[in-house]
């Protein structure tokens, strides 16, 4: 756990309430907050606290009141900090209330507790639990609840786990459907569909029963899974058991299906909906639209879109964007376009992603003129282009050739202050090696690995392609011998740059050197590093080491991929004799 944080610690803890939770679950019930309290007037927390300042400043003012506002209107204003989202503001205001000795109760602590793991600090949390003892206060089903919450939040969860298990196990509270639901969300969210599946079928035999959200759960976690079958049969369980489905359950088999391609079960499912007054919202439907769209089916898509509006559900800009990505990805960049101005003719503010999608369709189709023209209006319409918009416009730029632009819009964007991140830093390295700049390119790269950027093995395999491609072999050597000296161990895409470099240089045996070295370094060659040396063998006429390297290509599964086999081809026909020289091109119709 993070921080040292073990349930050993607090193991001697929980068994000396067990005691004191059961009575107070028995003798306590809590009524509604009243935010009236000890105070003649009620506060009203909706017009007075509007951001931290107001909630701090009321936070004052009540404890000068005399007498002194009761509990829940402190919890309520808790609870109205922790919507803001301003975690370490309650635990500071809760240390200034013991400080003042203003008694607490369950609902106070609680609300630090959920505090504390609300900013992933559940060794916070559980050191208040002494604090329980200490004051006389019974933990109740919320505490534990809440910790199981930020355990799981903290990925934590052979904890949360073990801690769900202790309070059943020793009987210190009856878990509700919160806690089970907060466990089953855990454990499907991570995977453990099977697991959140066998605690609801536990649910199902013990005295709490599982209702919608439990059932919900599980059926999303089967959707995602692509468990359809198990999911669509856990539903009609679930309603054998009278608990008819909502919008949120036929959303999650309607997602799976559409992934699936599975639309007839899509339109039963749809049906089925209406027909138990079920109807489908704008969210639903981005789900079959967003289905169409990525199997290619855009003008189904669009269909489904004037199906929707004609029902009185209005496109929202999501499902605008993910019909413009679908035209982009077929490269129908006009239509993409042509959805873009009916959104802005319906009155709806495209946001950045919409603007992305269209500057990335005009690239791939190299009108950057038309993307340049996007950019330009992202900035006359109030919003700010971010670092997606750029790298995409930078890759654009660099694919014609027109560098100068290049380098302009990547001097605008360190103008504006927004930041570059790895792959900005690998399109301009990239361009720049591309264009023979290399004294740039290594400029700019010397001053990032003093500023200490954030790399990785995919920027510095970038470097070393280009400096290989630009004839600086021994440059690029020196950059791939200190990778391990920087802790970035070398993938497969990096020696094979390597091994393509020496290989273009008629460096043999160096390129069989690293393959040596790949392997010791447990990084498996792949097809490419085989036709690469293959290659290299053809090209500088080392037929005898062709032959033996051929018979070790075999022996590990790989073949000649296409462009080693056009290269061969042209090979043979300058020099026929080759087929002589090594017959297993001829025997295993290779040629």
């Amino acid at each position: 756990m993070a921080r040292g944080l073990s349930l050993r610690k607090y193991n001697a803890i929980i068994p000396l309430l067990s005691s004191a939770v059961r009575s107070y679950c028995l003798l306590h019930t809590h009524k509604s907050i009243s935010v009236k309290g000890k105070i003649g007037v009620p506060i009203n927390f909706d017009k007075e606290v509007k951001c931290l300042d107001d909630a701090v400043s009321l936070f004052h003012r009540m404890v000068r009141m005399k007498p002194i506002p009761s509990l829940p209107v402190f919890c309520k204003l808790f609870k109205t900090m922790l919507s803001m989202k301003h975690y370490s503001a309650v635990v500071s205001l809760f240390q200034e209330m013991r400080k003042l000795d203003i008694p607490i109760n369950d609902f106070v602590l609680n609300i630090l507790i959920n505090s504390y793991c609300l900013m992933h600090r559940s060794d916070c949390a559980f050191s208040l639990l002494p604090f329980y003892l200490k004051s006389g206060i019974p933990f109740n089903v919320v505490t534990f609840a809440t910790l199981i919450r930020g355990l799981f939040a903290e990925h934590n969860l052979n904890d949360a786990v073990e801690l769900f298990k202790k309070v059943v196990r020793e009987n210190i509270c009856e878990p509700n459907v919160v806690m089970y639901g907060t466990v089953m969300n855990g454990l499907s969210r991570r995977g453990h569909t099977q697991k959140a599946l066998s605690l609801l079928r536990l649910m199902e035999q013990g005295n709490t029963k599982p209702d919608l959200y439990e059932y919900s759960i599980v059926i999303d976690a089967l959707c995602k899974d692509g468990n359809l079958d198990a999911a669509i049969n856990l539903m009609n369980e679930m309603k054998q058991k009278g608990i008819p489905p909502n919008i949120v359950t036929y959303g999650s088999l309607i997602d799976g299906l559409c992934k699936l391609g599975q639309w007839e079960k899509v339109r039963t499912l749809f049906s089925e909906m209406v027909n138990l007054n079920i109807y489908p919202n704008v969210y639903t439907f981005n789900m079959v639209i967003d289905g169409l769209c990525k199997e290619g089916k855009v003008e189904d898509a669009e269909e489904v879109m004037e199906h929707m509006i004609k029902k009185g559900v209005e496109p929202n800009i999501i499902t605008y964007n993910v019909i413009m990505d679908g035209y982009c990805l077929r490269g129908q960049v006009d239509r993409a376009r042509r959805i873009f101005d009916i959104l802005m003719n319906k009155g709806i503010e495209p946001n950045i992603f919409s603007y992305n999608i269209l500057i990335n369709g005009y690239c791939k189709k190299k009108k950057i003129a038309d993307a340049m023209q996007l950019l330009s209006e992202i900035s006359q319409k109030g919003s700010k282009p971010n670092t997606v918009t750029y790298n995409t416009i930078l890759q654009g730029l660099f694919e014609v050739g027109r560098i100068s632009d290049a380098k302009q819009i990547y001097a605008d964007m360190l103008s504006v202050g927004s930041k570059p991140n790895i792959s900005t830093h690998s399109t301009v390295l990239d361009g720049y090696f591309r264009y023979g700049l290399v004294e740039e390119a290594m400029s700019l790269f010397n001053k990032l690995e003093r500023k200490r950027e954030n790399t990785n093995i995919a920027f510095y395999t970038v470097v070393i392609n280009g400096l290989c491609k630009n004839g600086k072999l021994d440059e690029a050597h020196s950059v791939f011998e200190k990778l391990s000296l920087i802790g970035l161990p070398p993938d497969v895409r990096t020696y094979n740059t390597m091994i393509t470099g020496f290989c273009l240089q008629g460096l043999l045996d160096e390129a069989k050197s690293m393959l040596t070295k790949m392997e010791k370094n447990s990084c498996l060659p792949d097809s490419v590093t085989y036709n690469v040396l293959v290659q290299g063998f053809l090209r500088w006429s080392k037929f005898s080491e062709m032959r033996n390297f051929m018979k070790e290509m075999a022996d590990r599964g790989f073949s000649f991929d296409s462009s080693t086999s056009r290269f061969l081809v042209n090979v043979v026909r300058e020099n026929p004799s080759v087929l002589d020289m090594i017959p297993e091109l001829r025997s295993e119709n290779k040629y």
